[in-house]
């Protein structure tokens, strides 16, 4: 069962800065293997289910370390009919999609 997550994570308690502490979400997003993308606001991983509902709680582990109160924000997409590669594969549908003459 592939999914596409889609989470934000961050401390609520630290100041107003808080890219070191995404950083260290990422690395474990990157240690896990996973495809994933990171965006301004978020990060997209896929897998199976039990993969990418470990790496979060890994993340959200991992933070409330050092913070006292943490924001997480989640969404799936799971499709039954679906293959790996959906994350490429929903953008490429779209921008083929697109016109390509803007004039």
């Amino acid at each position: 069962m592939s999914v596409l997550l889609e989470f934000s994570m961050f401390p609520t308690d630290v100041g107003e800065s808080k890219s070191k502490y995404v950083a260290k979400s990422i690395q474990i997003i990157k240690d896990s293997g996973l495809k994933y993308t990171m965006g301004s606001m978020g990060t997209t991983i896929e897998g199976e289910w039990d993969e990418v509902m470990a790496v979060v709680t890994d993340c959200f582990n991992t933070m409330k370390k050092d913070c006292n109160r943490v924001f997480t924000g989640i969404k799936i997409d799971y499709r039954k009919d679906s293959s790996s590669g959906r994350m490429i594969k929903k953008i490429a549908s779209v921008e083929s999609k697109l016109e390509t003459d803007h004039s």
